[in-house]
């Protein structure tokens, strides 16, 4: 893989029932911290107009994404032609996920085993050398957010 996936969770309003046993903030900065993604986002509800122009600008870069909201059937139909007018393919760049009512460690597994399909190591390199956002081996990578 050419460039670290970026995660976005979409939230569908804020008030999905779907995200009530969920800290969403716990759940993506747990997500962009601990697991090797490029960054980690959350959008209010990507199916709407503001999401389709979020998605048209955000996906100039090429990245591949890991959408994190409803369920996936739904995320192809919704995200297809964003995908297609940038050039890519909603079915090899998107690994959508489903994570409503599971809870934040439940919603980071399954993000962090979308990751490992995808081929994405636990340090974010593809050689195995520990570089996750620079940090050392044995370094904890939430550093002062455990403190808080």
């Amino acid at each position: 893989m050419d460039k670290r996936p970026g995660l976005i969770m979409c939230v569908c309003t804020g008030k999905c029932p779907g995200f009530e046993k969920m800290d969403i903030w716990d759940f993506i900065n747990r997500a962009r911290v601990e697991l090797p993604v490029e960054f980690g986002v959350i959008h209010p509800q990507l199916c709407e107009e503001d999401g389709d122009r979020f998605l048209a600008d955000f996906l100039q870069a090429k990245r591949p994404l890991i959408i994190a909201g409803c369920a996936p059937n739904m995320q192809y139909k919704l995200f297809r032609d964003a995908f297609t007018d940038n050039g890519m393919d909603v079915k090899n760049d998107m690994v959508p996920l489903d994570i409503r009512d599971m809870t934040t460690d439940e919603a980071v597994e399954k993000v962090a085993v979308a990751l490992r399909d995808m081929g994405v190591d636990e340090d974010g390199s593809e050689d195995g050398c520990n570089h996750l956002h620079g940090r050392g081996a044995g370094e904890d990578p939430l550093g002062a957010y455990h403190r808080l």
